[in-house]
């Protein structure tokens, strides 16, 4: 397997302290449709400050872990630590305010609203306020509004989107909309960062900018992150460990260089072939 398209410069990163325990655990998860196995028994864990990488073929069941993951589908099997708390049980929503957040391979923003905006209703679990005092704007709202609001301005600067935070989404170029779906995440605070094929669709400028992006996000923000791509260049450049499926089973775990020349990773990207054998 070739790592291709995008290298981005790789920054060291070593866990603050040796003995902190994983943000996620995932343990022995199946997850079937009608009899097909989405995902069979994948365990691994994301420790603090870790960038995590699942990777596998179209229909490996990648995004099918994210959506157990956020609460969109529960499992047959399996159980699912966040924060030291089961969260099978728990309703996407709830998830989420626990500190879970992601962004999905489609843009899911509101189109007709401007960045500002799209970015504040990554804030809407930490407001408290009750709809009187939203109506009048005073007191308590006013106050975890202008917060919020804070909040997200340094956001905009983070992520370079000062010459866009008025304009509709609707007009922005996909890249800086993609940027955008990543501020929206990061207005949430999260514990635990979900990036579903944050590159998919871009140009080479605009991958390299999100590259660039993600590993801020990792190595200054501390924020643990679980990614999955299709462009292995990129992941072999970013991940501190990664994770490959085929068919809804793990075929590897381990660092970038180990999985990258493991047998079973290239079998699975490349399949097999026979016949050069039998015909000999």
């Amino acid at each position: 397997m070739t790592a291709e398209a995008t290298r981005i410069p790789r920054i060291p990163r070593t866990p603050e302290a040796a003995g902190d325990e994983p943000v996620l655990i995932v343990e022995d998860v199946g997850l079937s449709f009608e009899g097909v196995r989405a995902i069979d028994g994948v365990s691994f864990e994301v420790g603090p400050r870790e960038l995590f990488a699942v990777i596998g073929p179209n229909g490996a069941g990648k995004t099918s872990i994210f959506n157990v993951l956020s609460g969109v589908y529960r499992p047959q099997r399996g159980r699912v630590t966040f924060l030291g708390e089961d969260i099978l049980a728990k309703r996407p929503h709830q998830i989420a305010a626990m500190g879970l957040a992601r962004t999905f391979q489609n843009v899911e923003l509101f189109h007709n609203l401007t960045v500002l905006d799209n970015l504040m209703l990554g804030r809407h679990h930490h407001f408290r306020y009750g709809a009187l005092s939203a109506v009048a704007w005073f007191g308590r709202a006013r106050r975890e509004e202008l917060a919020a609001r804070a909040k997200v301005e340094d956001i905009i600067d983070f992520l370079e989107l000062e010459a866009w935070r008025r304009h509709p989404v609707r007009l922005l170029p996909y890249g800086i909309q993609k940027r955008v779906e990543l501020g929206r995440a990061l207005a949430m605070e999260p514990r635990l960062l979900l990036l579903d094929e944050p590159v998919a669709g871009m140009n080479l400028e605009e991958t390299e900018d999100m590259a660039r992006f993600v590993l801020d996000v990792s190595a200054e923000l501390g924020i643990p992150i679980v990614l999955v791509e299709h462009d292995m260049g990129l992941v072999m450049d970013l991940a501190d460990r990664v994770m490959v499926l085929d068919f809804g089973r793990m075929v590897a775990l381990g660092t970038p260089e180990r999985v990258q020349h493991d047998p079973a990773v290239i079998k699975a990207y490349l399949g097999e072939s026979d016949q050069t054998e039998e015909a000999r």
